[in-house]
């Protein structure tokens, strides 16, 4: 796989000013030295989000989003780290080469950029047909026009029409120099075969005398396209799709997703819908945050996409029994995907295009508010009416619902849901309970089992899901940086592993472990934000802080990670900056290195006009450093004393036993004379 250099990510990095690429999206205004603006993430009426412009860095204090210029690309985009490089490259004018790949790498790279121009292309070509040409606008427009869409919606979905011809984009792309083998990889013409499935050698537009609906990735380019034919033909499917492609993957593509994902973020909920003219007459009606799985049942993939933008999720009914029964099943991995899921049905023989177009905007929305209901809520009222008061259909839809309480993670929302279920069906609860363990025992016999942090199985607790394939952009992050970023990925991070986790601490000094990480986390902090401010003469805060251990002194992995990083840089003549290293390629130490570098408040100047002094660790480093050096080297004598107690606990020889009391009278000592200097050092103000 190729990468971008590490030289090349850096220029991006310091040409990036994230004020400017954070402006693009909010208003920022100044409040001391940081800007701050409503949060693009969440709904908030107070500004809590604050750009710090000198280190580069992002943080909203209502939601937690943090992080460098990069990050916020990453997580407003939803991206992956090497796209939101290559949108700010784009953006600041800087060519990106990559480093040399392979032929065959280099071949499917062609073959994909050839593919996606293709699509452009195509896309452009069928929205010039449906504003400029005669039948375009008479039947497509004509079409679209009768469905209530008005121009702005077609212009912003990119929407076009093909005409009734068996040639007219082949000949047109020909025209404009496009291979014809590019044509038929994605889809845009087929090839004529015999009986026998012989290639005639005769080729004909896929598309003709459709309504065409492109269809874009998250980064808004078209890599597919939906067409509605306008012919009253029985034969003649109402609707075509693209076929899968090499950049065209339907289980992984969910339509209106580009034109909605910030709405999703604001808004802090997805609405899934089924076909297209669903999203585009919602979207119109101010309901921006819709989506559409295009008619196909829902996958692991696109639940994923959605999870990037929200952990909330609406699906909107249509009024048709049987298309209800058959989404619930879809539904199902809603729930298993960790969302919470909410249900809306409309009136019988209405989708939300055509309920929206009876009712009016602002009816919708009421209606949609007023309807909303739990997924689980919803299924148990449903399957209950069917079954009435047939025992043996009973029985198979309370064993329905209890199948889909099982995909829930959360055990408190699961307890919920069972003691619905239990009351709905004036069912005993514990009658309930019991035959919800006998799935839960049944399914774990066929599945691994979800472990526990000490390897038992949690009791009631539904099987865990088989790991999930990596999408492409996960892959190649993996491929680039691996590292405990890309084991997450593969679910390969064992419970206790992660970031910010102490090892090998038992449950005895269990308190020290938590004290511990906030003292090495502090030694971190200074080192991070003050490495080449002064504490002595030619004497920097990173020279200080590495002199005064003899080994690495901190014992949290992800820490210990950082500070080795710091200490490499300063072994190659330079600082370490907050700036650069919290744009790091590991999300992990991105977000540790913003939390280090971000505070809420500021000092305001008027404390010091009014003469009244507050200890400034930017003023006086040095005591700083020396308060941190001070608590982390007590806290691990604290250790090494727990230690030396837990010994005396177990039977030992009496020469031992003298031994043991003499390290804890030395370590006491110690502890004490510790105690002492901390008492002389100003302590950091709250």
């Amino acid at each position: 796989m190729a990468r971008i250099p590490k030289e090349l990510v850096d220029q991006i990095i310091q040409t990036a000013d994230i004020v400017e690429v954070v402006g693009d999206f909010v208003q920022l205004k100044r409040k001391g030295q940081n800007m701050w603006a409503p949060c693009p993430f969440h709904h908030e009426k107070s500004p809590s989000f604050s750009v710090n412009p000198a280190k580069s860095l992002y943080k909203c204090f209502g939601c937690g989003k943090a992080g460098g210029v990069v990050q916020f690309i990453m997580d407003v985009e939803g991206t992956s780290y090497v796209e939101a490089l290559k949108y700010l490259a784009k953006k600041y004018g800087i060519e990106i080469q990559e480093e040399e790949k392979t032929p065959q790498q280099q071949l499917q790279q062609n073959e994909r950029d050839s593919q996606f121009i293709l699509s452009d292309w195509a896309k452009s070509h069928y929205h010039r047909l449906l504003l400029n040409s005669e039948e375009g606008m008479s039947i497509g427009y004509g079409y679209l026009k009768e469905r209530g869409l008005n121009l702005s919606t077609i212009q912003t979905f990119e929407l076009g029409y093909s005409l009734d011809s068996w040639d007219d984009l082949m000949k047109a792309a020909e025209g404009a120099g496009f291979e014809k083998k590019y044509l038929e990889k994605t889809g845009l013409i087929v090839t004529k075969t015999d009986e026998q499935g012989r290639d005639t050698g005769r080729r004909y537009d896929r598309f003709r005398g459709r309504v065409m609906f492109p269809i874009h990735n998250i980064s808004g380019r078209v890599v597919g396209f939906g067409a509605r034919t306008l012919k009253r033909d029985d034969k003649m499917a109402k609707y075509l799709n693209s076929p899968e492609s090499d950049i065209y993957h339907k289980s992984d593509v969910l339509y209106g997703l580009f034109q909605a994902r910030q709405a999703i973020r604001t808004e802090e909920v997805c609405y899934l819908v089924e076909g297209y003219l669903d999203v585009l007459s919602l979207y119109q009606g101010g309901i921006k945050n819709v989506v559409a799985s295009s008619g196909t049942s829902l996958t692991e993939g696109q639940i994923r996409l959605i999870k990037r933008y929200s952990d909330n999720v609406t699906v909107l009914y249509d009024g048709d029994a049987a298309g209800i029964k058959a989404s619930l099943r879809g539904t199902d991995l809603l729930l298993e995907g960790g969302l919470n899921v909410r249900v809306v049905l409309f009136p019988d023989g209405d989708d939300p295009d055509s309920y929206i177009r009876k009712v009016g905007d602002q009816r919708f929305a009421d209606y949609i508010e007023k309807n909303s209901q739990d997924f689980i809520s919803f299924k148990t009222t449903l399957v209950a009416r069917e079954a009435s008061n047939d025992p043996v259909k009973k029985a198979e839809a309370i064993r329905d619902v209890l199948n889909s309480i099982a995909r829930v993670p959360d055990a408190i929302k699961r307890q919920v849901f069972l003691q619905q279920t239990s009351t709905t069906f004036n069912i005993d609860e514990q009658v309930i309970i019991t035959e919800y363990n006998k799935l839960v025992k049944n399914a774990s016999a066929k599945a691994p089992v979800q472990q526990t942090p000490a390897g038992g199985q949690r009791p009631g607790q539904a099987p865990a899901p088989a790991p999930r394939p990596l999408s492409d952009e996960e892959e190649a992050e993996m491929l680039m940086y691996g590292g405990a970023e890309a084991a997450d990925l593969l679910g390969q991070v064992q419970p206790g592993a992660r970031a910010g986790e102490a090892q090998g601490a038992d449950s005895a000094d269990t308190e020290v472990v938590d004290l511990l990480q906030v003292c090495e986390r502090e030694v971190l902090r200074l080192l991070v934000l003050y490495a080449g401010r002064e504490v002595d003469t030619e004497v920097s805060v990173a020279a200080y802080l590495f002199s005064q251990f003899e080994e690495a002194p901190l014992r949290t992995p992800l820490y210990a990670e950082v500070w080795a990083m710091c200490r490499q840089e300063l072994l190659a003549g330079r600082f370490p900056e907050a700036r650069q290293l919290a744009q790091h390629e590991r999300a992990e130490i991105r977000s540790l290195i913003t939390d280090l570098a971000t505070e809420r408040y500021e000092l305001s100047p008027n404390w010091r006009t009014k003469e009244i002094y507050v200890f400034n660790e930017v003023d006086l480093p040095k005591l700083a450093c020396d308060n941190a050096i001070l608590r982390l080297n007590k806290c691990h004598v604290q250790r090494e004393l727990n230690a030396c107690l837990d010994r005396l606990r177990e039977p030992v020889e009496d020469a031992e036993m003298f031994e043991i009391l003499g390290d804890i009278k030395r370590l006491k000592e110690l502890d004490n004379e510790l105690a002492n200097l901390l008492g002389t050092v100003v302590p950091r103000s709250a």
